[in-house]
């Protein structure tokens, strides 16, 4: 089940919406609980009983930290605050993360402990573990078999549906008690909601505990403002996955299927832009879906974008795309490896470290090997050179991201390595063999098909459209709008089928 599918949007969320509003105090948290476990065992039934073993470890594990702390004597430091992105969608301004890097604090001076440590240890392999075997072990083993000729094949288990998010989830949870930064007790009702919680768990925003605490710990019920806004952010990112995520893949599926020996440099370049296009807007879309239902629950889901394609670098780029994604790598792997605050060889091998093992928590493919390659080896670049200016050009910056994102959208999207060499380089205009079926006439055809679906992602694609509607947010005709972007969706949605967000893949 997807928020898009209308089981979804005219069953299953309006009977819990009822359920969830009609129970009062604690009695939300185990509507919620059961909800999204019901969510998730109508899309993967075996493996609920995964995502639940996961819940109770973690908890367990969790507690066993909090408990040697506590017979030490030692207080915790202050509970987790939000910080400025946390604002309700509607509200956001654009989210510059820009000096993110350089703001990294001085580690307060603790020592957990062995005892404390071994548990975390404990934790890390078990969440890793099963992540690696679900997620990895058959491309391990299909490694281990190309170099040494085991033999030995993959089980060929199927991926659990948003276990790269909640493995992700879980491991801050019990890092940040290791390290203090969440109260002494935590219930497990409270852990087993925000670790289950069906707005964010198949595709994120990666949620920390302290994000969700005081909507947990709250028995107040939700107010009309925060329900009116979740409902215009899923509305929104409704319209953003059915009328332009889903639409512009269709120009992507037409030039995938004659492959990269039949096509010309312009239909390459044409169909890794519609590419770039459909990941953002079906990514982003998800994302205010998540945080729209979660609004409409009461809580403030943390913000995954902030007009990613309006950067003029690729450093400010993953500043500002599946912006919970790293801060997690930052937070709990860059700056523990040392960040910036080291020689700058050092600083590179941290680099190199976080951006391989984001493109493998990506996917299990040489591909996403070679995309988190290439992102460090074009942040490096940055990062050295030229990357504080090409930031204060005009247009320029624009010019240079235009080129580079294609690339690395491609790079992440075709799997297969010889596939992906040959539309690489088919985009440069490197000569290959075989007959150009897409030629001149057939890119002016597309191009004649799709153009008003690629204006209109051009144009969603900048700051302007959602400035527009914070400014007239209020206004009855933006209202109405809404109203049509929505039973327009749901009409695409009914005479189209399902179309699973691309992002549930990971």
């Amino acid at each position: 089940m997807v928020f898009s599918d209308l089981a979804f949007l005219f069953h299953f969320f309006p009977i819990f919406l009822i359920v969830y509003y009609i129970a009062r105090g604690k009695a939300r948290n185990i509507v919620l609980l059961l909800g999204s476990l019901i969510f998730y065992a109508l899309g993967n039934p075996l493996y609920v009983l995964l995502l639940i073993a996961s819940v109770l470890v973690n908890y367990l594990i969790a507690n066993r930290i909090q408990t040697v702390y506590a017979r030490r004597g030692d207080a915790r430091k202050e509970s987790y605050s939000k910080e400025d992105f946390m604002s309700e969608i509607l509200d956001l301004d654009n989210v510059d993360l820009s000096e993110e890097d350089d703001k990294e604090s001085e580690p307060e001076e603790f020592k957990p402990g062995a005892a404390a440590t071994i548990w975390l240890i404990t934790g890390l392999i078990y969440n890793i573990g099963v992540l690696c075997i679900f997620k990895y072990l058959d491309f391990i083993l299909e490694v281990t078999d190309s170099f040494f000729a085991t033999g030995v094949k993959g089980p060929g288990l199927a991926l659990p549906l948003g276990i790269s998010f909640y493995t992700f989830q879980m491991i801050s949870f019990i890092v940040d008690v290791y390290r203090r930064n969440t109260e002494s007790k935590v219930s497990f009702l409270h852990f087993a909601t925000y670790s289950t919680m069906f707005p964010q768990i198949a595709s994120g925003p990666i949620t920390r505990y302290g994000e969700v605490k005081e909507t947990l710990d709250r028995v107040k019920g939700v107010k009309a403002g925060q329900l009116e806004k979740g409902m215009i952010a899923f509305t929104l990112g409704l319209g953003y996955k059915v009328l332009l995520a889903d639409k512009i893949s269709a120009l992507w599926n037409d030039v995938w299927r004659v492959g990269a020996l039949g096509i010309d440099v312009a239909t390459a370049w044409l169909g890794a832009w519609s590419y770039s296009m459909q990941i953002y807007f079906d990514f982003w879309g998800y994302s205010l879906m998540a945080m729209g239902v979660a609004a409409m629950l009461g809580f403030n889901l943390p913000v995954n974008f902030s007009e990613p394609y309006s950067s003029k670098t690729m450093t400010s780029f993953w500043r500002n795309w599946h912006v919970t994604l790293g801060r997690w790598f930052k937070d709990y792997l860059y700056i523990p490896m040392g960040g910036n605050r080291c020689s700058k060889i050092r600083m590179l091998f941290n680099m190199l470290v976080v951006w391989l093992l984001t493109g493998i928590w990506h996917g299990a493919g040489y591909n996403f090997i070679i995309w988190g390659l290439f992102l460090f080896f074009i942040l490096m670049i940055e990062k050295l050179t030229y990357g504080k200016w090409m930031e204060n050009t005009k247009v320029i910056g624009h010019i240079y991201m235009i080129l580079l994102i294609p690339i690395s959208w491609t790079i992440f999207n075709i799997t297969d390595v010889m596939e992906l060499k040959d539309y690489l380089l088919r985009m440069i205009g490197v000569p290959l063999e075989g007959m150009v079926v897409f030629g001149l006439n057939q890119f002016v055809e597309l191009i004649t098909t799709y153009w008003w679906i690629m204006l209109l992602c051009i144009f969603f694609a900048t700051p302007y459209p959602m400035r527009f509607f914070k400014r007239f947010k209020n206004n009855i005709l933006v209202k109405f709008m809404l109203l049509a972007v929505f039973w327009y969706s749901v009409y695409q949605v009914a005479i189209t089928g399902d179309n699973p967000f691309i992002y549930f893949k990971f």
